[in-house]
């Protein structure tokens, strides 16, 4: 019998969800810009939820917000903020849906003042995906960075919703700017 890799705690205890995540997508470099504006849109309706919420709901999140394509979120009319309110499949608040329109309007200027939204987002670290100094544990993490904390009055100087430093600093580590595996986990890479 193969033996299960070892995880970060989160991931542990065999949730096939956390584990897909965790081995693809955590802590991965992420480049593509929608998928950048589908994260940055998660971590705020994540706040005061569990990230294992959001996981379960993401493919109605998808559908309901149109693949996330910000060209389209940005034309939402009350009608379609009524629409996700009424949608079961979804986190239903109110604020965090408005703001999903908002950030899909600061969005797209980011990305046209840019060329892109990543090159954009990435600046904060210079391009780099940073890793914590060695012998990270879960007790080491921090919940937010001097980066995180200039990402965070940065996106919100340009009208976004919902990217505090904390949920910034989740974003940074779902996009991989951030590599917070921890020790004793087969993702972990030492600094």
């Amino acid at each position: 019998m193969a033996r299960e890799k070892s995880r970060c705690w989160w991931a542990e205890g065999g949730d096939p969800l956390y584990t897909t995540y965790h081995d693809k997508e955590w802590g991965v470099p992420l480049h593509d810009d929608r998928k950048l504006f589908e994260m940055l849109v998660l971590e705020g309706f994540q706040a005061g939820l569990s990230w294992i919420t959001i996981l379960r709901k993401r493919e109605n999140f998808r559908k309901a917000f149109r693949e996330f394509d910000p060209e389209v979120i940005v034309r939402f009319k009350e009608r379609d903020l009524e629409r996700l309110m009424q949608d079961a499949g979804i986190v239903r608040n109110r604020l965090k849906i408005e703001g999903s329109v908002l950030n899909a309007r600061a969005f797209l200027a980011a990305r046209d003042e840019f060329g892109s939204f990543d090159r954009f987002i990435w600046q904060f670290t210079g391009g780099k995906t940073l890793r914590n100094p060695s012998g990270l544990t879960r007790e080491r993490i921090p919940a937010k960075t001097a980066e995180s904390d200039r990402m965070s009055k940065e996106l919100i100087r340009r009208g976004f919703k919902f990217v505090g430093s904390t949920i910034c600093y989740a974003f940074m580590q779902g996009i991989g700017i951030v590599d917070d595996h921890v020790e004793g986990c087969w993702k972990y890479k030492a600094r």
